[in-house]
């Protein structure tokens, strides 16, 4: 077994300063250098590719970072991405291969590196026997040592730059369901597909750069499947419309959901709705400082529970969110840790039908130590169409 460097709590780890010359890649870079030094590691070879854009600014499909105490960290990636690399990462040394964590690692070996640490999260059985193998090749001995999820970690905590991308994004998706509903687009005789394929494109056509994530629009019975893909089921008169989506801007995703009903709410689509609404607001209020997940995900729970519908409530309350949709931390039963500032979060309660529908209400939002900051402005009284 590959042994794994055990990381302090990602809050106990200060931010070096922000100045002029130094950009917030930087910072990101040295809080990591900071947690490497203090195990004793030599270098570390970063090779998720979302971590090494969080890291350096680098988008390519191929690439991978070689961090080293002493600041000269070097990014690798194969000839497709030269200029790009030298563009979106122009303080770091630039490698060009194709086997890009192979070739850092060799490098880190041909160096004098005794400790280097990598990601076992992300690497196959066979890749670290590659890395085994270029490090022996140079310097044998080299000890490969885990790093586990510590750039994941420190990514649970956003900076200024990642929480304006991210209220960029919760706003273009605001905006769109907000043209979709006054444009009519919302209305009995569509399908879901088409209701999904329009609100994409009017993310699409209002700034993002892409969907967060495959569009949810559930209709009718189909709103209580939690994670419903969208048919040719055509929107009914009575039906809850569950939908379930976001925009990705400058690599960062928003994620919200609304559900809302064609024609005058049933007495039963009131009573669940308002349900949910309540249980989502007990989860917003809990989300404070040096909370643990645990007991945020009980407090929206525990009137769902209350009201005999626990069993219908079948997921964690949230996730983290930003350059992927799902990230650290989990709100969930099954979630470990506690809340920091300045971290994103979902909220999003649901109670599911099974055969007759089911509501989730959803807000991206970012922990303050003076409350929650809503990031998906959007209402959440239920709107009947």
């Amino acid at each position: 077994m590959t042994p794994r460097v055990a990381w302090p709590n990602v809050a106990d780890i200060p931010a070096p300063p922000l100045t002029e010359d130094r950009t917030g890649f930087a910072v990101r870079r040295d809080r990591l250098r900071a947690m490497a030094v203090e195990h004793d590691l030599d270098a570390v070879v970063i090779s998720s590719l979302v971590n090494v854009r969080y890291l350096t600014g680098f988008t390519g499909s191929n690439g991978a970072l070689l961090l080293r105490p002493d600041g000269d960290d070097v990014l690798a990636t194969d000839g497709r991405y030269t200029t790009q690399a030298s563009a979106q990462a122009p303080e770091l040394t630039l490698l060009i291969e194709r086997a890009c964590a192979t070739a850092l690692t060799a490098e880190a070996a041909r160096a004098g590196v005794a400790r280097l640490g990598y990601e076992s999260h992300v690497v196959t059985v066979d890749g670290f026997e590659g890395l085994r193998a270029a490090a022996a090749e140079h310097r044998p001995g080299v000890e490969l040592l885990s790093l586990g999820s510590a750039v994941e970690a420190l990514r649970a905590i956003k900076d200024a730059a990642e929480i304006d991308a991210l209220r960029e994004a919760c706003a273009i998706a605001d905006a769109a369901l907000a043209a979709l509903i006054s444009d009519g687009g919302l209305r009995a005789g569509r399908s879901e597909r088409e209701v999904g394929r329009d609100l994409d494109n009017r993310m699409l056509a209002l700034g993002a750069e892409a969907v967060s994530f495959e569009t949810i629009v559930a209709a009718g019975a189909n709103s209580a499947i939690p994670h419903h893909r969208p048919s040719d089921a055509v929107l009914a008169v009575g039906d809850f419309v569950k939908l379930d989506f976001g925009a990705t801007f400058a690599g960062y995703h928003s994620d919200m959901t609304r559900t809302l009903v064609l024609g005058p709410p049933a007495d039963w689509q009131r009573e669940v709705y308002e349900l949910v609404a309540t249980a989502q607001r007990l989860g917003r209020e809990a989300l404070t400082v040096g909370a643990s997940v645990v007991d945020v995900d009980a407090a929206a729970r525990a009137p769902i529970v209350e009201a005999g519908h626990g069993a219908a409530f079948s997921h964690g309350l949230g996730h983290g969110v930003g350059l992927e949709i799902h990230e650290a931390p989990a709100l969930s039963a099954l979630g470990a840790g506690r809340l920091a500032a300045d971290m994103a979060v979902t909220v999003e309660p649901g109670v599911y039908l099974a055969g007759r529908g089911g509501v989730r209400i959803e807000d991206t939002l970012v922990v303050g130590t003076d409350g929650p900051a809503l990031l998906t402005m959007t209402g959440k009284e239920l709107v009947a169409l």
